[in-house]
This record gives structure tokens, C-alpha cells and sequence, in this order.
């Protein structure tokens, strides 16, 4: 009998057939490398990288922790975009049938196979002037803030960034320009710029005002698409670029 459901056939090990999965092997003059692995219902991109290490090849290399969309851990670039891997379902991503390609984030250093260097993505948010500083260090007093302030809304629409490196990996100025301080850095410098806990406005401020800074975005928008927890850095940038501009009005740049 044909079958005309629109449900994929399953074979008689439960899974949905064969997927053809090439991943990146080595390090920048690393290739890719081409592996079988049975496609399953509801099966995430980490869950086929897992798959590879421990039933194929176990000197595959990666980076994961909670696998549910909390720790940003397990971003990698899939089929040309980068993601959390950990929420990224085979059946989103799936080209040319059955195929998957999977690398290393971009623009940052690969160590080995599909685990970047991060450190240079943390290091620019430190020069971002990153580092939250309160008008009262010595003070044990709980600080009120109004949730329904604007600087608290502003700071409120990109507090919840995790660090994941995938706004990083998308932005092509970062691309083009190794020393851009990148989206992720200067969206935290946005929201310590709008929390009246924070006593020293103007440091953050001067931090990204620099040819590196804030003013080197193109407004391209790749980091608001691909971010995975609905952030939109862009718009922090547009407002420090405001704030920079208010700050060399009176005189602080």
C-alpha cells in the first residue's frame, strides 16, 4: 500500500532514516567531515553532535552544559546561521533532504572542531566598561528602582543576555573589523548606562565612544535576528550612540 501521509516512514528501529551530517573537524585549517546518524522525532542539533561523539567518534570536541536554553553553552553555527544547538530541531534546519552541516561559531577562535575561544568576546565586554559600579559601594540598604521608569525599561530590554556569542558570531562589522567591540558587549554597556544604581554613567559611556565603539555599527540588524532570547542589540547600540552624543555636548568626551 502507498503511503500518503505527510508523516515520515519509520523505519524498524524508530527512526525517520539517515541523516547526512558533515561537521567541522580540526582547527581554522580544519574541514569538514561527513557522518551518518539515524534521524529521530524531535531530535536536536546537539543530540546529532552527541550522537557522533559518543556512538562514532569520540575525539569529536564541543562545548555544552544544560542542554535546555539557560547557559548558551552549546552555540555553533548550523547550516550557515549560529544558534543554541540544545533548542535547534533537525526538522528546522534540514537542506537538500536529509543534510545538516554544523561548524564552529564565527568570528571567534576555533580551539578544536566545534569548541571556540571565547575569550576574546569576554575581554571586549571588560573594555566595554562592563563592570557594574554602584553610587554606594560601602551601603548594605536595599536600592529602590522603579520598574516603571524609562532608564529601567531600557535597561530591563536587554538585561536578560546570557553571553552566548551568537550575536557575536552573526555581525559582520566584527567580521570586518577584529577590534569592534561587538553587539554583546555594548548592549551590557546599555543597560549599565540606564541603571541609576550605577555611578559612573559616564565611564560606560566614554568606554564605547571610541572608533571601535558604539559608532562602528552599521545598524545591519544580524545580531537582533539571530539572538536567541528576543534581544535586540541594535537598538541598545542606536541608544549609546545617543547618550555618546549627549556626552560630548557637555563636555565628557
Amino acid at each position: 500500500m502507498t503511503n500518503t501521509s505527510d508523516t515520515p516512514t519509520r523505519s524498524a528501529d524508530g527512526s525517520l532514516g539517515d541523516l547526512t551530517v558533515e561537521i567541522w573537524r580540526g582547527d581554522v585549517e580544519g574541514t569538514f567531515e561527513t557522518y551518518t546518524v539515524p534521524h529521530q522525532t524531535s531530535q536536536t542539533i546537539l543530540d546529532v553532535v552527541t550522537y557522533v561523539q559518543r556512538k562514532l567518534d569520540s575525539s569529536l570536541s564541543y562545548r555544552f552544559v544544560c542542554r535546555v536554553g539557560m547557559c548558551g553553552s552549546c552555540a555553533m553555527t548550523v547550516n550557515g546561521s549560529p544558534r543554541w544547538t540544545c533548542r535547534t530541531h533537525v526538522s528546522e534546519v534540514l537542506e537538500d533532504g536529509n543534510r545538516v552541516r554544523i561548524g564552529p561559531l564565527r568570528n571567534l577562535p576555533v580551539i578544536k572542531d566545534l569548541a571556540t575561544d571565547m575569550t576574546e568576546f569576554f575581554d571586549k565586554w571588560a573594555r566595554a566598561s562592563g563592570q557594574f559600579r554602584p553610587t554606594a559601594p560601602e551601603s548594605l540598604a536595599f536600592a529602590q528602582v522603579s520598574p516603571n521608569s524609562k532608564e529601567r525599561r531600557e535597561a530591563d530590554a536587554g538585561i536578560e543576555c546570557i553571553g552566548c556569542g551568537v550575536c557575536y558570531a552573526a555581525c559582520d562589522v566584527v567580521n570586518w573589523n577584529k577590534d569592534y567591540l561587538g553587539p554583546a558587549a555594548l548592549n551590557r554597556a546599555w543597560t549599565l548606562v540606564n541603571d541609576v544604581r550605577d555611578g559612573e554613567r559616564d565611564t560606560h559611556i566614554a568606554a564605547v565612544a571610541v572608533d571601535a565603539g558604539c559608532h562602528a555599527c552599521h545598524t545591519h540588524g544580524n545580531c537582533a535576528n539571530h539572538c536567541p532570547k528576543g534581544i535586540n542589540p541594535t537598538a541598545s547600540i542606536a541608544g549609546l550612540k545617543r547618550a555618546a552624543f549627549g556626552a560630548a555636548l557637555r563636555g565628557k568626551l
